[in-house]
């Protein structure tokens, strides 16, 4: 039977928090822990005769007892769906739990009524942020200036202390004109390292797993919101999830609440951003249907860049990796000459995912020519000037 002494505290937060609210005092791991007395368990006693048998030692006491969110995964199911048990086997004096599948926290609340539950404030919007929003977007996105008003707008609920539940936001629109990058602008106006979850990753039978839950050692969408640092969380192409997963989804848009079999997670006042490459209001009430569509606080369309404006992203692009290179780099190529080979793109309209993957093919190969060229010019006989180019599309 588990100890009426043993203290009890959950956490809810990132793992660094944890840790850093872990971090006084010695603890053992729950591995290690389990380990040890599953070696305790497989030892033999040989007695002789009618020799008598004493009882079995109880286990030292541990005084401090750690369990990260992955040391779960690492456990049998029937030790999950009696935690308490284990606890009292153990002998723990204090036990430390990190975002634990709900089954543990329930048995364990029951077991120990005076279980503490800790949970991590994340950072959201303030309209001092809102205002950095505002006066930084220009700067940060080339174009795109109605997805500043219209987000500005959808963003001013978050400020509300009052509020409890996330705001979801659907941008949509061609890809590489922004959509990710705008999100993260707001993330890095928050701070911590963003959610980002990338729906067309996933297979349909891992998907299922994935956001229904399955085994409690399998990857969870649940488990990810509990570990997240961030208050903004991004599911990317949102428009490759099938149909038969949206329902996922009521609850989580709706009042911030994500359940799976094994996990429960409320992110609260945080931000949604779900994006796709939708073209129209009118598609994506086709393809989500209104149960889910209406559950979106606002969609934000994303307008294909004019040749002007993927021009400056082109010029920001080469000074921004130009800027990261050393001295001696710098003086191997041309700015100038960078900009001129991309020009073409820029003619044929590309976007800027693809525009950003050229400038960087584009300024290594000048890199290695130019230092190919030198190194023969110095008389290195195993070295030679290069005949290396990218093909523009």
């Amino acid at each position: 039977m588990p100890s009426e002494s043993t203290k009890v505290t959950i956490y809810y937060g990132p793992l660094s928090w944890f840790e850093q609210k872990v971090i006084e005092g010695e603890g053992e791991g729950l591995l290690e822990a389990v380990f040890d007395h599953d070696e305790r368990q497989r030892e033999h006693r040989f007695f002789q005769g009618d020799a008598e048998r004493p009882e079995r030692e109880a286990p030292p006491r541990l005084p401090r007892l750690i369990a990260k969110s992955g040391d779960y995964a690492s456990l049998n199911e029937h030790v999950i769906s009696n935690f308490p048990g284990l606890i009292g086997a153990l002998n723990v004096a204090a036990l430390h739990l990190h975002n634990p599948p709900e089954q543990v926290r329930s048995h364990l609340q029951r077991a120990f009524p005076g279980t503490v539950v800790e949970r991590y404030e994340y950072p959201t919007m303030t309209r001092q942020k809102l205002l950095s929003f505002r006066d930084g977007f220009s700067a940060h996105l080339v174009g795109q200036e109605n997805v500043r008003d219209q987000l500005l707008a959808a963003l001013y609920p978050l400020t509300r202390p009052s509020r409890n539940k996330p705001v979801v936001i659907m941008f949509y629109g061609p890809s590489g004109v922004g959509k990710t990058e705008t999100a993260r602008f707001v993330n890095d106006l928050l701070g911590g390292e963003m959610m980002r979850k990338q729906f067309s990753m996933f297979h349909s039978e891992n998907f299922a797993s994935y956001v229904f839950g399955g085994r409690h050692s399998d990857a969870s969408f649940a488990r990810d919101l509990l570990d997240r640092e961030s208050g903004v969380v991004l599911i990317d192409e949102f428009d490759k999830a099938a149909s038969v997963f949206h329902s996922a989804f009521y609850q989580f848009f709706d009042g911030g609440v994500f359940e799976d079999k094994n996990y429960r997670a409320d992110v609260g006042r945080s931000l949604i951003v779900c994006t796709s490459n939708y073209g129209s209001e009118q598609e994506i009430h086709d393809a989500l249907g209104d149960a889910l569509s209406s559950r979106f606080d606002a969609l934000v369309p994303f307008e294909q860049l004019a040749e002007e404006e993927v021009r400056t992203v082109m010029y920001q692009m080469v000074d921004a990796q130009l800027s990261q290179l050393e001295t001696p780099e710098k003086q191997l190529i041309d700015a100038d000459d960078i900009k001129t080979r991309l020009e073409i793109l820029v003619r044929k309209g590309a976007n800027i995912r693809r525009l950003g993957k050229i400038t960087t093919q584009v300024i290594s190969m000048m890199l290695v020519d130019a230092s190919l060229l030198e190194a023969s010019e110095s008389g290195d006989p195993d070295e030679g000037p290069s005949q290396s180019s990218v093909d523009m599309p």
